[in-house]
C-alpha cells in the first residue's frame, strides 16, 4: 500500500497554493491517501470566496493551458483529499473558520501529525 502524503502550506501565494494542489490531487490520483495542511497565510487556500482565484497568475495559468487553482480545488474535493485549516494559523492571520469552503475541516498540527502517520510530508 502507499504511503500517505502530507502537504504543508505555509504561504499564501499563488504559486505555492498551486503547486501544493497539484502535488496532492496528482498523489491522490495514485492512490494515496492525502492530507493537505494549510498553516498561516496558507489558510487563503481554504477561503470560500477564494482570493487566489482572482489573481492575475491565475488566469496566466489558465492561458497556458494548465489546471488552475479552481480546477484542482475541484479536482482535490472529488478526489477525497483530507483538507485541513490549522486553528493557530486562522488566529494569527485573524480569519473566520466560517469564512473556509465547506468540507475544511479545522484543526492543529496534532490532527494533522496523527493523519499522515509515517508517511512523507512535503512543504510549500
Amino acid at each position: 500500500m502507499a504511503r500517505s502524503l502530507g502537504i504543508l502550506l505555509i504561504s499564501g501565494g499563488h504559486e505555492r497554493a498551486h503547486y501544493a494542489l497539484v502535488l496532492a490531487t496528482g498523489a491522490a490520483a495514485l492512490g494515496r491517501e492525502v492530507t493537505l495542511f494549510a498553516t498561516n497565510a496558507g489558510c487563503r487556500l481554504f477561503l470560500a470566496d477564494a482570493p487566489l482565484l482572482r489573481e492575475p497568475r491565475e488566469a496566466e495559468v489558465a492561458a497556458t493551458g494548465v489546471a488552475g487553482i479552481g480546477t484542482l480545488i475541484e479536482a482535490a474535493e472529488e478526489l477525497g483529499l483530507r483538507m485541513i485549516a490549522c486553528e493557530a494559523g486562522l488566529r494569527t492571520e485573524a480569519l473566520e473558520a466560517a469564512a473556509l469552503r465547506p468540507g475544511v475541516e479545522v484543526a492543529g498540527v496534532a490532527s494533522f501529525l496523527a493523519a499522515i502517520g509515517d508517511g512523507q510530508i512535503a512543504t510549500l
